[in-house]
């Protein structure tokens, strides 16, 4: 199917999305989305379901990887910590 497609007729976005991702897999999103409106969202990662993740894997001294790893904030991962009631919060050190 990708190698009818003349890809230097494409319409922009369709030809950037088929120089990351090649032919195929662009022919795939347009047929699965055309028409829509899409908003792509910042995070990766879903923000409860990252939430529950962090709560799992804090271990009161990993929030800078915690927060790269999920892509939020420490700030925002310090809230998760105390709103769960984490009991290695406190052993963080500042």
């Amino acid at each position: 199917m990708g190698d009818k497609i003349e890809v230097a007729a494409l319409h922009h976005f369709y030809r950037g999305l088929s120089e990351l991702v090649g032919v195929e897999s662009m022919l795939k999103i347009y047929q699965q989305y055309k028409g829509m409106q899409m908003t792509i969202p910042t995070h990766l990662y879903d923000r409860k379901l990252a939430a529950e993740k962090v709560r799992k894997e804090y271990n009161g001294q990993n929030q800078q990887e915690l927060a790269r790893k999920y892509g939020y904030s420490q700030k925002w991962i310090r809230q998760v910590t105390r709103e769960n009631g984490n009991p290695n919060h406190n052993k963080e050190l500042f």
